[in-house]
């Protein structure tokens, strides 16, 4: 894990302006170093392409206005745009996969390929319980580019599976929008042996999950009135098939009103949400946070306060929205052991469409939620 950055807070007196000014070119330089170490974007596509038939081509290439380029999910759909791993052979998966690591952190990159494996898991639970509903396969993700990757210009990509909603846009070789990203996992915890996929005790979503637990139970009784919007948690996460975040002011309780030991937990909590993406974006994700005002964060909360029971919180900016729920059992009938997660883009839109363009548009029609 990185090392976890302090923010300035409202209501305290700085200290050391000089050094915390020293340190903050030092992190931009850290991020721009990183930037240009990073796996070249458009060299790692022009690879993934070089490796395929004109049929599979065919596949993964749309123009870069192509109407499939805004329509995601996370639920096991039948089909999807794009090429799936199950159609590659080897050297193409790895193709693929060094593509994914390109637009990706390390971490982010390990806990997308161990998303992919925990298919592997719900496969064989549900074949021992017979109550399986969909095709579980690990190799079931597909590769979508649209347009044409190269150092100028914009295109885009998309890698998407039961899951895993990675969406993004290159222009001018940088990325310029890396939303909506989704992660989730299911089991969250793996708490039954298998003979297949990730071991018992691989929790991929941990932080993500453990540091707003933390956050909530270091509440004291009003603020804790304030973050507890519903006692009950939804059943998903909002607007899992719109082209834009959901509309509406924040809830819950703002960084303002809380201690500096809480926003201290608050910035690692947003730390361990945006350290998914390439070292550029979560650094540029994490100022624009920062240079918003760490006190206009809100944080809600709903549900249970423990784990095992159904449970939901918000992180919402005026440059971000970030859901996480944990409401559905597991493949082995575990609760509350099934997490849903997405981080959205509040300033500039997602898909790299600003959001009063997407707007104009006639929005997706959103599905009741479903067990998956």
């Amino acid at each position: 894990m990185p090392r976890r950055k302090t923010y300035a807070v409202v209501g305290i007196v700085v200290l050391f302006v000089g050094a915390g000014a020293l340190k903050q070119f030092a992190d931009m330089a850290a991020a721009d170093k990183a930037a240009k170490q990073a796996p070249d974007m458009a060299s790692a596509a022009k690879a993934f392409l070089d490796t395929l038939s004109d049929e599979q081509r065919a596949k993964v290439v749309k123009k870069f206005d192509d109407a499939s380029r805004t329509d995601w999910h996370f639920i096991p759909k039948e089909t999807r745009k794009g090429l799936q791993l199950r159609e590659m052979d080897e050297t193409q998966r790895k193709a693929a996969d060094r593509l994914l690591a390109a637009f990706l952190s390390e971490v982010g990159h390990r806990k997308a390929r161990t998303i992919m494996d925990l298919e592997k898991i719900l496969n064989a639970a549900e074949k021992k319980s017979g109550k399986g509903r969909f095709n579980r396969d690990y190799l079931r993700y597909y590769y979508t580019i649209f347009g044409e990757p190269a150092a100028e210009g914009r295109w885009g990509l998309s890698i998407e599976g039961h899951h895993l909603s990675l969406n993004f846009v290159v222009d001018g070789g940088k990325l310029v929008s890396h939303t909506p990203a989704f992660f989730g996992a299911n089991p969250a915890v793996v708490k039954n042996d298998h003979d297949v996929g990730p071991k018992r005790g691989t929790r991929v979503l941990a932080e993500e999950e453990e540091l707003a637990f933390k956050l909530l139970a270091s509440l004291e009784p009003a603020q804790r009135k304030v973050a507890v919007i519903a006692d009950k948690a939804p059943a998903d996460i909002r607007g899992p098939v719109g082209t834009q975040a959901p509309d509406g002011p924040p809830e819950g309780l703002s960084a303002a009103r809380m201690n500096p030991s809480q926003v201290g937990t608050l910035q690692a909590l947003l730390e361990a949400c945006a350290e998914k993406m390439r070292s550029e974006c979560s650094q540029s994700d994490l100022k624009a946070i920062e240079d918003a005002g760490i006190e206009n964060v809100y944080f809600a909360w709903a549900g249970a306060e423990r784990e095992g029971i159904g449970h939901y919180y918000r992180l919402q900016g005026p440059t971000f929205l970030v859901e996480f729920v944990n409401v559905q059992p597991d493949g082995d009938g575990n609760p509350a052991n099934h997490i849903h997660s997405v981080w959205r883009d509040l300033k500039r839109g997602d898909f790299g469409l600003p959001r009063e363009q997407a707007k104009k548009g006639k929005p997706a029609k959103e599905k009741p939620a479903k067990k998956e």
